[in-house]
């Protein structure tokens, strides 16, 4: 039952090249960063990552994105991640996007071992029709678009059908955590985490305060450890190491400022 691993380099070691890993975080709030960074001294290419965002300010999953580590993305958000943007316009990158709650739920449907759903978003749009483009042919053409999708009729709305995701691996970050996998989020770290970890065949997370098993509240458990696999222990400096994408404070007199 006891689940944590030594090291990060030792939670991550069976992920290879081609592997499919769903990430939790938005933006920079509760990204795996300690494994994403062992992940990529490990050197493993060719990946599939499910994720909201790649990672921003040469954070996050970017960190393997710059290196050219990342074949495929699925996620809701490119923001203000040049790199991110030219390599999918430069067609050295595929890229599925689709909306933000619809990203979610196929990841929970995949940990609930539910193969589909049907949902109003998308309906009239690419996202259902098809044309989305996937990759860029580097020209400013579209070498690889989207499907069209099942688009069904209930009680007089449009619905599309959507497929439920399971990846090889998936890497998350807790707030807290016992032994037995049990995982606690902070706050807004707590976004896609939780369905990340239920998409993943073999779940890895990073543990900011490890407890013995006991010691979490039940009611406090926001995912059981049912779906976490491995768990490592960060080091106090690690669990205070939290980037900020966009800080905003209030000035004397009431005046905002906002940095980054």
């Amino acid at each position: 039952m006891d689940k944590v691993v030594a090291s990060a380099a030792e939670a991550v070691a069976d992920i290879r090249d081609g592997a499919s890993i769903a990430v939790g975080g938005f933006g920079l709030s509760g990204v795996p960063t300690v494994l994403v960074k062992a992940l990529h001294e490990l050197g493993s290419a060719g990946l599939s990552v499910v994720s909201n965002n790649c990672g921003a300010m040469d954070a996050g999953l970017a960190v393997l994105l710059s290196a050219g580590r990342i074949a495929r993305v699925t996620g809701s958000y490119i923001g203000a991640n040049k790199e991110f943007a030219r390599q999918y316009l430069a067609g050295e990158l595929e890229v599925e996007l689709i909306p933000q709650g619809t990203l979610a739920e196929r990841l929970r449907t995949g940990g609930c071992g539910i193969p589909a759903f049907y949902t109003p978003a998308g309906v009239g749009t690419q996202v259902a029709e098809g044309g989305l483009p996937w990759r860029y042919d580097g020209q400013g053409g579209i070498a690889l678009a989207s499907p069209p999708k099942e688009v069904r009729e209930f009680d007089g709305t449009a619905y599309v059908l959507e497929r439920a995701i399971r990846t090889d691996f998936a890497l998350v970050r807790a707030a807290r955590g016992d032994r037995h996998g049990n995982l606690v989020f902070g706050k807004s770290s707590r976004n896609f985490n939780p369905v990340a970890a239920m998409a993943g065949r073999v779940t890895i997370a990073e543990v900011e305060e490890l407890v013995e098993p006991g010691e979490l509240d039940p009611d406090a458990v926001h995912l059981p450890g049912i779906f976490v696999q491995r768990a490592i222990a960060l080091t106090p400096q690690e669990a205070a190491d939290k980037m900020i994408e966009q800080r905003t404070v209030s000035e004397p007199g009431g005046q905002r400022a906002v940095g980054h």
